[in-house]
């Protein structure tokens, strides 16, 4: 599947303490009706920290606090599809899927490429058994 788009405008957000990032930036997406966007940088920190690891269908709890290293994903009408990759306190390193209950500890800033003339629809895929992307023109 394939849309083109535009680089459009350039989203700064800052999340605060207590907010949880993935249905935050979902709610965020809904109110400004953006059709489509990818996260371009993110730092701040989490804790707790909820990742959904590769292979597995419930979230593990990171329960330590934790430096955001990465943030990468595409955010659109339909939800959002984020990985993030956190380091703990003694620098081991983690990362996965982004479902909700990871919690902004401090602070996440969130830079956010608007992809104008394209929607992220994330229908479900019988083949996948899963909501995926079906990016289409508008």
């Amino acid at each position: 599947m394939h849309a083109t788009g535009r680089a459009g405008v350039v989203h700064a957000l800052r999340m605060a303490p207590g907010e949880d990032v993935r249905l935050g930036l979902e709610a965020w997406a809904r109110r400004t009706g953006m059709g489509g966007g990818v996260v371009i940088s993110a730092v701040g920190s989490l804790g707790p920290c909820a990742l959904r690891l590769a292979g597995r269908t419930e979230p593990t709890i990171l329960p330590d606090d934790q430096e955001v290293v990465s943030l990468s994903g595409t955010i659109g009408p339909d939800g959002a599809h984020l990985h993030v990759t956190v380091s703990d306190p003694d620098g081991a390193v983690r990362g996965g899927h982004v479902p909700a209950g990871c919690v902004v500890r401090t602070t996440l800033e969130i830079l956010i490429l608007e992809i104008e003339g394209v929607v992220l629809h994330r229908p479900h895929d019988p083949l996948t058994g899963s909501n995926e992307l079906f990016p289409t023109a508008h």
